[in-house]
């Protein structure tokens, strides 16, 4: 593996990040592997606040005013309803690129 997904990977570092309704983002890193992470998430995204205790300060998310949740490296092991296997993302720098 290279790049970002090695760091984290090595690390059993679980990196996430928050777009926010009103356009902004924040990432955290937490302590756990992608795999503790899978198993925590249903119940985490049930929760009406997601709280992350950091250095210098203790950050409360509200998960209402939260539009999509990324997480590096990717939980592949998540399957049922509702759940694309080996899908793709496509900007629109792509869609171009692939037209050259």
């Amino acid at each position: 593996m290279k790049g970002s997904f090695a760091k984290y990977a090595q690390e059993n570092n679980t990196q996430i990040t928050f777009y926010y309704i009103e356009g902004h983002t924040e990432t955290f890193t937490v302590p756990i592997n992608s795999q503790q992470f899978q198993q925590e998430l249903p119940t985490l995204l049930q929760e009406p606040w997601i709280i992350f205790h950091l250095i210098d300060e203790t950050v409360c998310i509200c998960t209402n005013k939260v539009m999509k949740i990324e997480i590096k490296p990717p939980i592949n092991q998540l399957q049922g309803e509702g759940v694309f296997a080996n899908s793709q993302r496509i900007t629109a720098l792509q869609r171009n690129a692939s037209r050259v």
